[in-house]
């Protein structure tokens, strides 16, 4: 960088802070005690999002982002490539779903268009036909941008359910289609979401389906998320009058907290039981079970299944016995069966041994056997086949870093699976058992691009301080030199036991096509080596998720991959805890931070409609309630440190992350930091938790963080002009 230009910027950061500091939010301290401990909350007043005040200030703040981010000369790059790309695929094909008399069902996006359409076929070679344009949906109202995020045919197609979305909103109206004469039943339901909470499941004779309802829906109400029930809803009647299956109300012996979730699992028109599951956002979960005969005759005699300490889990019926994933006495875990009149969940007998650093994803039972696919370190996939006894590893069409399974049913022998990669796209493929072949059947076209021929991805481990060895996957140009100079965007998420596995992942792609590098750090908290790597990032082991990355960043500064002033983290949800800390424990190893929607003050989660004290721990606890203080990020701010710039974002309907969250974070930090380094705030005013929203609209909001970091980490093309600052 010459000294003109040095000096250009510096003068323009100074703005930048002068800025913030004559805008910093208005403070309403409130003190709390904690067993003993006395903790100042500096922004409670934020909390009230009804309050003109903080909803001006959120405006106000929004704006002076937007115009910042305007004076970046690529501030578009980012959404255009994307759009590009989508116009050059052509169209993309999601939430494809197939019935067991072969017909498709699946929402498709022309590569010009905002939104999904759905549509349907008879077979894989059968003509599409239209089925539903969701801009049709209320159009005679104003004000309306729906969106379908979630479809389910009946077992013979004759009926489609459609979940109908707007403004990143979870809550969905749902509307039923009869599909050869595509008559829309005036009949809408409204207390649902089936996109996020475990679908719909038709009954057998397809006339109505079980669903997950909410007890209110107002999302802003602490009840919003307790006391939610499975219902059975009947085709054409009010659904005012669903019939209450498995709840709390319902089922009183079988004590369901308010703040757990009673789901029925997915099954098959042949089992002759349901399964019921209380969830609560553990790994293993009790379970019960009843006749279908019983349950659809209005009867409640649900009998326990499983327990907690059995760890079963990924339940299926085959013949006489339940098929499931086991974690007793298992360092990884195995897959098992019992009897279904007689269970045995501790003592079963093992179809599939526990593998040696091999993780059980998935399985799908067909005719044929049971088809699984195993991951390693959550980033290396396998496929096998259980058949008569014998494990039979399957070769897959090409290395994988990640595999999904699909099938018709337990009576046919349809089987695909989806195949993708950090530097490949998904492709899917039907396997023929006879041959032991596998047959291209792609609903989207294969497209080319060129300008990512020259991009490889890599799988390190990083031995953590603690001695522990972190998988953390690179991706980067064939020619990368590691001269310390590399732009490096380093994400991480590291909660629930969810793993971060490999998919083509454009927004990677063009990072890297834009001169920089990406890693992504497996922290512990997350999935990818098993259950006790969930345990060992949750709760009062939560400061693990931070430091492997904390570590894993000295590991790419150590090997000479890059420097500190040219590293940016990133992470959405609960990974906002993961970046926020790391910033406050080490906020000279971080050049960039970009907190998305993110978990920023978990000392007050308990107070949101979404609080999940059983992750990361609950204030009434002692113990939980010093690990809540110690992973929140907005208690860790303190006054006079220089942190790194910081991009900040929230959603006004994110029902996951209390859009305070992320506001409170941004007000601290702006108040405190010593720096001239921008700290931004927008506020998607149409938007909530990143999804549910137009392609266009997530496309931008993914720009504006792209061109901050490049801009911050010093890319020439991303830095504001000088007639820009006159």
């Amino acid at each position: 960088m010459n000294l003109k230009i040095f000096i250009i910027i510096t003068c323009f950061l100074s703005v930048f802070s002068s800025a913030q500091k004559n805008n910093l939010s208005p403070s309403k301290p409130t003190k709390d005690e904690y067993f003993g401990v006395k903790v100042m909350d500096e922004y409670r007043n934020l909390e009230n999002l009804d309050d003109p005040q903080t909803l001006n200030w959120m405006k106000s703040q929004t704006a002076y982002t937007n115009s910042v981010l305007n004076l970046i000369p690529k501030i578009n790059y980012y959404s255009e490539k994307r759009l590009e790309f989508d116009k050059r695929q052509g169209y993309s094909v999601s939430e494809l779903k197939i019935t067991a008399n072969n017909r498709y069902f699946y929402l498709k996006k022309d590569g010009n268009e905002k939104v999904s359409k759905l549509y349907y076929r008879e077979g894989f070679s059968g003509n599409e036909e239209l089925l539903y344009d969701p801009i049709v949906y209320k159009s005679s109202e104003a004000n309306h941008s729906f969106i379908i995020n979630y479809i389910s045919p009946s077992w013979d197609g004759s009926k489609i359910a459609i979940s109908m979305s707007e403004k990143g909103n979870e809550l969905a109206d749902v509307i039923i289609m009869d599909v050869k004469t595509k008559y829309i039943h005036p009949e809408i339901i409204t207390n649902s979401a089936p996109a996020t909470f475990d679908g719909i499941k038709w009954i057998d004779d397809n006339s109505g389906f079980f669903y997950v309802a909410f007890s209110t829906t107002d999302p802003k109400s602490q009840d919003f998320y307790k006391n939610t029930r499975t219902v059975l809803y009947k085709i054409g009647t009010d659904p005012k009058e669903i019939i209450d299956v498995f709840s709390a109300k319902n089922n009183p012996d079988l004590h369901i907290a308010d703040n757990q979730y009673p789901m029925i699992l997915d099954f098959d028109q042949e089992d002759q039981y349901y399964i019921g599951m209380i969830v609560d956002y553990q790994s293993y979960r009790k379970t019960f079970i009843i006749n279908k005969n019983d349950l659809l005759g209005n009867k409640k005699n649900w009998t326990a299944l499983s327990d907690l300490n059995d760890k079963a889990k990924n339940f299926d019926f085959w013949n006489e016995d339940i098929v499931f994933v086991s974690g007793y006495n298992s360092s990884f875990n195995k897959l098992c069966k019992t009897g279904i009149n007689n269970p045995n969940f501790k003592n079963p007998e093992i179809l599939v041994p526990e593998k040696k650093d091999e993780i059980i994803i998935s399985y799908r039972i067909t005719k044929d056997g049971i088809y699984y696919t195993t991951t390693k370190n959550g980033v290396e996939a396998k496929l096998y086949l259980y058949k008569d006894g014998k494990d039979i590893p399957i070769q897959l069409p090409y290395p994988s870093g990640n595999v999904n399974l699909e099938n018709k049913g337990e009576n046919y022998s349809d089987f695909w699976i989806t195949c993708s990669g950090w530097a490949n796209e998904g492709q899917r493929f039907k396997y023929d058992i006879k041959t032991n072949t596998f047959k291209p059947e792609n609903l989207t076209p294969i497209t080319e691009y060129p300008e990512f021929k020259d991009i490889i991805s890599q799988e390190v481990t990083v031995k953590a301080r603690d001695g522990e060895e972190i998988p953390l996957s690179l991706i980067y140009n064939k020619n990368l030199k590691k001269n310390g100079k590399n732009m490096v965007l380093i994400d991480s998420y590291g909660s629930y036991g969810l793993s971060n596995s490999p998919f083509f992942a454009k927004t990677y792609l063009l990072w890297v096509n834009e001169g920089g590098m990406v890693a992504i750090a497996h922290v512990r908290g997350g999935g990818e080596k098993g259950e006790k790597w969930r345990l060992a990032g949750r709760k009062e082991t939560k400061f693990n998720t931070w430091r492997d990355l904390i570590d894993c960043t000295e590991y790419l500064i150590r090997e000479n991959y890059t420097s500190n002033n040219k590293v940016a983290i990133w992470g959405a949800s609960a990974g906002g805890i993961t970046v926020g800390r790391a910033m406050t424990e080490r906020p000279y190893l971080f050049k960039t931070v970009i907190a998305e929607v993110g978990s920023l003050n978990t000392l007050r989660e308990e107070e949101t409609p979404s609080g999940q004290p059983k992750e990361f721990g609950s204030v009434k606890n002692p113990k939980e309630f010093k690990a809540l203080l110690e992973m929140d990020s907005f208690h860790h701010i303190k006054k006079g440190v220089k942190y790194p710039a910081t991009f900040i974002t929230g959603g006004i309907n994110d029902q996951r992350v209390a859009v305070w969250e992320p506001v409170k974070f941004a007000a601290k930090l702006m108040a405190n930091d010593a720096s001239n380094n921008p700290i931004l705030l927008k506020i998607d005013f149409e938007g909530g938790h990143a999804g549910n929203v137009p392609v266009a609209q997530r496309y931008a909001n993914l720009g504006d963080m792209f061109a901050f970091a490049l801009w911050q980490l010093g890319h020439p093309d991303y830095q504001p002009k000088e007639n820009t600052k006159k």
